[in-house]
């Protein structure tokens, strides 16, 4: 009896996929105050993207609108010709109870996910993922970040299943 268990084990760990499981979902900040969260951000690192190539000293701006959305002002040097590059957009909350998922759109009628999923205490810094991590940057109030603060928010997106690997930092 105990060989037909063991035989059965393997059969199952032989038939289930191996490194193709479903990761945990995106956990976001439990509540974000959009007031606080308005204003200049600096991005300290982020992960390779297409929109972002050649892109250098990238910053967003959110301000309010009187519709209740956010207008977004993203801008960086080329890192060719130095020219500045901006993007216009919009965000918009997805959900009303945490406030920390948005939708963004640069252009009609494509948009995509903007969760916030790490948050200082006092917005001095913010990590946005996407919850397929396939996108993610780290903002911050100011264009440097103490290195003990990015450190441990290295490790907090490592838990939340992203790659420190891939993240360009300065």
């Amino acid at each position: 009896m105990a060989i037909v268990a063991v035989i059965a084990l393997l059969a199952s760990c032989a038939l289930s996929p191996r490194g193709d499981a479903p990761e945990a979902p995106l956990q976001t900040v439990a509540h974000v105050d959009l007031n606080r969260y308005l204003g200049l951000w600096y991005e300290i690192g982020r992960y390779p993207n297409s929109f972002q190539k050649g892109c250098l000293g990238s910053t967003a701006l959110y301000t309010p609108r009187p519709d209740g959305e956010i207008d977004v002002l993203n801008t960086c040097r080329d890192q060719q010709d130095k020219s500045l590059r901006e993007a216009k957009g919009r965000a918009w909350v997805v959900d009303n109870v945490s406030k920390a998922r948005l939708k963004v759109s640069f252009f009609w009628p494509f948009r995509g996910d903007y969760w916030i999923i790490d948050l200082g205490q006092d917005y001095e810094y913010a990590v946005v993922g996407t919850p397929d991590r396939k996108y993610l940057w780290i903002l911050s109030r100011t264009p440097a970040m103490h290195p003990e603060t990015l450190t441990t928010i290295l490790e907090n997106v490592e838990k939340q299943g992203f790659v420190r690997d891939k993240l360009l930092l300065p």
